[in-house]
């Protein structure tokens, strides 16, 4: 790959409020001119560390393996031209030809816009104050004026002293149940050692796959067990279920599939719409409603019963609870899968007809897929996690594992069933290359209690919470409440107001808090609602790291410093040694080691497995580079040197046809089930799970006695359901008759990269409608729509397609909202509007399955957000 077809013109960064790289280094005191080096900021500089290692001198300048970190599906290499203290060019691999055998890791064009996010005019610079906050709490905070306050700036001392004071006072008035953290990387670790705090429980992207499906016979998370890339041509026919690995995955994911494309495997794909993954797959299309993956799977098994392709042997040999004669041992109801298929128990038969009623779906759809996964074709099925992502999928994971199991597909070549997200995409098996441990002592949380993320808005507002410990674990009931005050939200590592459903509920309940902190190197929606805002570095101000999972079962990605950091920004590191000694603690006891030790210690920790099979150190390190990066370690022999591995950003595993690293998932299982049980109860994939069915009943999310050990169909709060008036499908449509989901798209990873200019000119904001709808609305493409739920209302630019199922509204995921209107518009577009406190289940975060509706907006258009001025703060 020729890094100089990414090539933007010196200066781009200067277009839209962004700066020039000359710019930069006028700001950050020079910090670009020592690039070459790239000398960490503590200890002192010392000549050929860590820098030097991760770039390589050529004729046009510098280049400089640099961090891709946010949590997209790739977090690929990403390298960095640096020419006279400027960053001139971004690309990606280059440190070997791009081959299947041998893939380079390439980014996504949101990793090839990161010097627009690094050195944007719009970073947080230097720590904020929200203008009308005093500490004291009550009327001092005014709350009311959160998200439209003016800003001041203040010191480092300043901040850090008014964060400390109002600790001492919420702690000592209100005790650890009064604050609420979220990741523990500077602030939080402080709490910790306070007594802790309230945490948040939450599904987030993987959605019901959070659950504790390792019960069900599931590997963590569903994923792991595909079968290896190499398998992938193989099979007859690779099923997608939900999702749009082509955008949300980004770089080189979809190289896995490339020799079973050439091949000639055929491809489905199953969700509501016909989108980019379909399309390059040239997939044959199966529609199916958000929401009602489970309605479909259903028809499908029972027509797969009907069709005479169920894979009886594998049933009786694997699983557990499919029919009375095969069930586990600590069952309590005299039902079963089969049963509830063909309607035993509610004398309904879930045949095609009845999931189509539901699901949308064609009939005819429904039986041609059933009788293409059976038993006598070679299928590989594989599911991202939007079908999760939804209130009521609580049945998914068990569901799309019985579907499987019926079909026979684990345990052999050409077949697989599980979980294709992310890099995970086609590309299953264990890790042959891992990065290692930096050596940081883990602070725990003193206080064990959690409260449910989708409905964290109506706790703060209600002063109450659920307080047995994290959901889907052992021991949860969301009926066991205490009470509260809650007076203090800190935010850290992520965006919380930007992925927490019910935003229009947030603005209302935050203003009830004493105090909101965050650390974040954008003004994005959190930092907006927040009191006190302090500079975090990015990391490509960092003395470097890896990719914050593994890239693929093949390749780990590390990065180096590009600039020391920028403004006032400071790493987490920095902020919380700040904080604990401000509190009388010692820094030395919660970061007992530099930031240079612990990347170090991860680079020596790396290991790789060679072709015999043994794990073997990665990295050769010799007392040379021990002496110039000033750390304590041992020189060790691997396979690549520390300078090489620095330099070409990433390690890949080469591979080859017939390789010692091939993997078929479930085969050790399937081969000897006896040697090698599952980890349920039976050591089996139960079918019927007697834990699944009591632990999400003893939730308290849904009515008593909702849910059985067995997969069947739950009614969603929205969803399906809440299209009709009378919540009887097929009745008189009700005010909200569409169901809104969220699909990610290339212009974001969830919140992050919504202000870069580039990736707004290449991406706009639309609302994907479809024709029938618009039509039926009298809206056109480029129409200004209002967008609206039960929850709130957004304004969006209407993308009228014909690949959209009727009754579905796709709005792109991630949007900063601006409620710049009196009418409480949001006029970005953000979806976690539209979606409310509502949860059912397991508490699920149903980002995908809300109910809405649009309507041609009257009032002025939107102009495109890339002629939008930057979002900068507003200062007193």
């Amino acid at each position: 790959m020729d890094d100089s077809q990414n090539v933007f013109e010196p200066g781009a960064l200067s277009r839209r409020g962004f700066l020039k790289g000359s710019a930069v280094a006028a700001v950050s005191a020079g910090a670009l001119s020592s690039l070459v080096a790239c000398a960490p900021s503590s200890p002192a500089p010392k000549e050929g560390l860590a820098g030097t290692a991760g770039a390589t001198s050529v004729d046009e300048g510098i280049w400089i393996a640099a961090a891709c970190w946010d949590n997209c599906g790739g977090r690929c290499v990403n390298r960095v031209l640096v020419r006279d203290g400027e960053v001139v060019r971004q690309g990606s691999e280059t440190s070997h030809e791009d081959s299947f055998e041998w893939l380079q890791q390439r980014g996504c064009p949101r990793g090839r816009a990161r010097a627009q996010q690094v050195f944007g005019e719009d970073r947080v610079k230097f720590p904020m104050k929200r203008k009308s906050w005093q500490p004291g709490g009550g009327a001092n905070a005014h709350g009311e004026l959160r998200g439209r306050d003016q800003w001041e700036q203040i010191s480092w001392e300043e901040a850090i002293d008014y964060i400390a004071q109002e600790a001492e006072r919420i702690y000592g008035e209100f005790g650890p149940a009064a604050v609420i953290g979220t990741k523990a990387l500077a602030v939080g670790k402080i709490l910790h050692q306070l007594g802790g705090h309230i945490s948040l429980s939450d599904t987030s992207s993987i959605g019901t796959y959070a659950f504790n499906i390792v019960a069900l016979g599931l590997p963590s998370q569903d994923l792991g067990e595909l079968n290896d890339r190499f398998d992938n041509k193989n099979a007859d026919t690779i099923v997608i279920m939900g999702g749009n690995p082509a955008w949300s995955s980004g770089g080189s994911t979809m190289n896995n599939f490339n020799e079973a494309r050439d091949a000639g495997v055929q491809f489905v794909y199953v969700g509501p719409s016909y989108n980019a993954t379909a399309a390059y797959f040239e997939a044959r299309w199966v529609p199916v409603l958000p929401g009602t993956d489970t309605a479909f799977m259903l028809g499908v098994c029972y027509e797969m019963i009907e069709q005479d392709v169920v894979d009886y042997d594998f049933l009786n040999t694997y699983c557990v609870g499919f029919d009375g004669d095969h069930m586990p041992a600590d069952a309590t109801l005299q039902e079963n899968f089969r049963g509830y298929l063909v309607g035993d128990y509610d004398g309904t038969p879930k045949t095609a007809e009845w999931a189509s009623a539901i699901c949308g779906t064609p009939v005819e759809d429904i039986r041609w897929f059933a009788e293409t996964v059976g038993k006598d074709h070679k299928v590989m099925l594989m599911h991202n996690y939007a079908l999760a992502r939804c209130a009521s999928a609580d049945n998914i994971p068990q569901l799309f594992m019985t579907m499987g199991a019926m079909g026979g597909h684990m345990g052999k070549s050409g077949h697989a069933c599980g979980g294709a997200y992310k890099t995970y995409a086609g590309a299953g098996g264990p890790a042959l290359v891992k990065f290692g441990e930096t050596g940081l002592p883990a602070t725990k949380n003193a206080l064990a209690d959690t409260m449910p993320e989708p409905l964290m808005w109506q706790c703060i507002r209600e002063g109450r919470y659920n307080s047995t410990g994290a959901a889907y674990g052992v021991n949860f009931n969301a009926e066991d409440i205490k009470e509260t005050e809650f007076k203090w939200l800190n935010i850290e590592g992520r965006n919380t107001l930007q992925t927490a459903v019910g935003l229009s509920d947030a603005r209302e309940a935050i203003q009830k808090l004493d105090f909101v902190t965050d650390l974040a190197y954008t003004f994005d929606t959190s930092a907006a609602y927040a009191d006190i805002v302090l500079p975090c570095a990015t990391e490509w101000e960092r003395v470097g790291g890896f990719a914050g999972h593994q890239r693929s079962r093949e390749t780990v990605v590390v990065y180096s410093r590009v600039t020391e950091p920028l403004w006032e920004a400071k790493t987490e590191f920095e902020i919380g040694r700040m904080l604990a000694a401000r509190l009388g603690m010692d820094p030395d006891e919660l970061w007992p080691i530099t930031e240079e030790q612990a990347f170090f210690n991860q680079i020596v920790g790396c290991t790789y497995v060679d072709a015999a099979g043994e794990e073997k150190p990665l990295a050769t390190i010799t007392a040379d580079d021990i002496a110039k990066w000033g750390v304590d370690a041992e020189p060790q022999e691997g396979d690549i040197a520390l300078d090489d591995f620095l330099s070409a950003g990433c390690y890949t595993v080469k591979r080859a046809e017939g390789d010692g690293y091939s993997y078929i998932g479930y085969k050790d299982f399937v081969d000897d089930p006896e040697a090698n049980p599952r980890e349920s109860a039976s050591g089996k994939l139960e079918i019927y799970c007697q834990y699944k069915g009591d632990m999400l009943n003893s939730m308290g999310y849904s009515p008593a006695g909702t849910f059985k050990p067995y997969p069947t169909y739950v009614a969603s709060p929205e969803g399906r359901e809440g299209m009709f008036a009378d919540r009887q499908i097929g009745g008189a449509a009700s005010e909200y008759p569409l169901i809104v989901y969220n699909p990610h798209y290339l212009r974001r990873a969830h919140g992050v990269m919504d202000n870069v200019p580039w990736l707004r000119e290449a991406w706009s904001a639309p609302v994907f409608v479809s024709a029938a709808d618009a039509a039926a609305r009298g809206v056109a493409d480029g129409d200004t729509v209002r967008v609206y739920s039960a929850h709130g209302s957004v304004l969006r630019t209407a993308s009228v397609v014909e690949m959209l199922m009727p009754g579905c509204v796709g709005l792109p995921h991630g949007a900063w909202a601006d409620f710049s209107k009196d009418d409480g518009i949001d006029v970005a577009g953000m979806d976690n509007v539209l979606c409310g406190s509502v949860t059912s289940g397991m508490g699920t975060s149903g980002y995908n399955n809300y109910n809405c509706n649009f309507e041609k907006y009257e009032g002025e258009a939107l102009v495109a957000d890339c002629e939008l001025p930057c979002r900068t703060v507003a200062m007193a």
